[in-house]
């Protein structure tokens, strides 16, 4: 499968994902970030080598305003910067309806062994697949 860089689906609210102020939980927006990160991963047919995964380090969400209940959120991702053995992935979560980013996130993943559990050196075929959007690089896209 050819690289991709931004990758994008949609969602729908679910009455799972609204807490009790009736708006989409915070903790959600980690699991679509999840979500997205793996649907991208599988959009471009990435398999990971033997004995190798990715490993959150660390999460940043800015959270702009509310999705509710039946809301269509378009969620994209992309890969904004590459280091040796960790990458920085951004997000983005648009409303449908108005056009309005309701949130926007970064989260960075280190390539680990897992046997060790110690990073490794993230593979050049890997890195290929998820080329840098010119227009989000690192020093040019805005972080949340």
């Amino acid at each position: 499968m050819p690289p991709l860089s931004i990758s994008t689906y949609s969602l729908t609210v679910p009455q799972s994902a609204i807490d009790e102020y009736g708006h989409v939980n915070n903790v959600i927006y980690v699991q679509w970030i999840q979500d997205a990160a793996i649907r991208h991963g599988e959009a471009v047919g990435a398999k990971l080598p033997e004995n190798t995964g990715w490993f959150i380090r660390e999460h940043r969400i800015e959270y702009l305003t509310s999705a509710f209940l039946g809301d269509e959120i378009e969620v994209s991702t992309w890969v904004a910067e590459w280091k040796r053995v960790r990458a920085k992935r951004r997000y983005e979560f648009i409303r449908k309806s108005d056009g309005k980013v309701i949130a926007k996130g970064e989260t960075q993943w280190v390539f680990v062994e897992l046997t060790t559990g110690r990073p490794i050196q993230i593979p050049d075929d890997m890195i290929a697949l998820f080329p840098i959007p010119a227009e989000q690089t690192d020093s040019a896209a805005s972080t949340p």
